[in-house]
């Protein structure tokens, strides 16, 4: 099994999707790290030499942040936007859509469960 970045990539997949397992590897920046290695997009990843798998790691190293750089960096970001009290901050703060989503009937995924008010009358035929 490849390690690399800290992320055991799965073995049967071909490389360019097994690279998408790193945080802050997609689909585009995988192909163009397999390019750049001389890698054919077809192949799996058992496949690969060590020279390959090295050649990989070099060039995450080098030009991407990946993992526990990229996620101190997001939520170094959220921090610095919330202790500034911008409105964004503020959406941070209160766990609401913070990209102008509507709010009235969705956004469960920020929100969270739904709580149902006590008191409130069901409507009736």
């Amino acid at each position: 099994m490849a390690r690399i970045a800290g992320v055991n990539i799965p073995t049967q997949k071909r490389v360019v999707i097994g690279l998408t397992y790193i945080f802050g590897i997609g689909s585009y920046h995988a192909r163009c790290i397999v390019e750049k290695a001389g890698i054919p997009l077809e192949k799996r990843v058992f496949d690969l030499t060590d020279a390959e798998i090295l050649k990989i790691r070099e060039i995450i190293d080098r030009d991407y942040k990946v993992e526990g750089d990229l996620r101190r960096q997001i939520s170094m970001n959220i921090k610095r936007i919330t202790d500034l009290g911008c409105y964004r901050g503020l959406r941070h703060r209160k766990g609401l859509p913070v990209r102008g989503q509507r709010t009235h009937t969705n956004a469960r995924t920020r929100k969270g469960k739904a709580i149902p008010i006590a008191g409130k009358k069901m409507a009736t035929r």
